[in-house]
């Protein structure tokens, strides 16, 4: 586990890109008696934090993140068998994918195995989704919440046409809608009339459970 502000050998191995060090190091951790959750939140999450921060100060470039995110898939792939398993109760359903035009996969596929990690059910409907596929899907799972990630400030008026495609279709009410990604804020959120915003895969778990225990209320 990290401690004291020390990177784990997982997260390490994330930032320099190294799948199969990372599949290794996961390997070991379960064996020695790690929880998946832990694994997934503290390590490969924090990687990927790391390597955000790292991009966004300019000291790693695009092939770099890409590297990391190969390998954070290879813990993922990993972990895949036993967060599915690991939840004993059922909060909801959720339907998440990446808007149209947009092609990153990994921050989507992280929020993914964390909200599988609380007990939700998780139906990923990939990347670059129109604003019809995304009607499409709450029509054909009935999802008690949508999630819609953007990466790309190009790609973030995807998320109202989607928005404004479900209130047309008659659809809107019948989900709720949490939005994120690097350029997503709260404000934004509000502005297109989400149910809310998470930042990062932690904040998604929290938030979807918030949103689930209203809705029981």
């Amino acid at each position: 586990m990290p401690h004291c502000g020390v990177p784990s050998p997982i997260v390490y191995a994330v930032l320099h890109g190294s799948a199969s060090q990372v599949m290794s190091l996961v390997r070991s951790a379960i064996d020695s008696g790690v929880s998946p959750e832990a694994l997934l939140e503290d390590h490969l999450i924090a990687g990927m934090d790391l390597v955000s921060e790292r991009f966004g100060d300019g000291t790693i470039y695009i092939p770099d993140v890409l590297m990391a995110s190969r390998a954070v898939h290879a813990g993922i792939h990993a972990l895949r068998p036993l967060l599915t398993g690991s939840a004993q109760t059922h909060e909801g359903r959720v339907v998440i994918g990446t808007v149209a035009g947009d092609l990153h996969d990994i921050g989507k596929s992280l929020v993914a195995m964390m909200l599988k990690a609380v007990g939700f059910e998780v139906l990923d409907v990939g990347i670059d989704i129109s604003p019809e596929e995304f009607a499409m899907a709450v029509e054909r799972y009935s999802p008690d919440i949508l999630g819609l990630s953007s990466l790309l400030t190009t790609t973030m008026p995807f998320i109202r046409e989607t928005l404004d495609y479900l209130s047309a279709a008659g659809l809107r009410s019948r989900v709720k809608i949490i939005v994120g990604g690097r350029p997503v804020t709260r404000e934004f959120a509000k502005r297109v009339g989400a149910d809310a915003y998470a930042h990062d895969a932690r904040a998604a778990a929290r938030t979807a459970r918030r949103l689930m225990s209203r809705q029981g209320s």
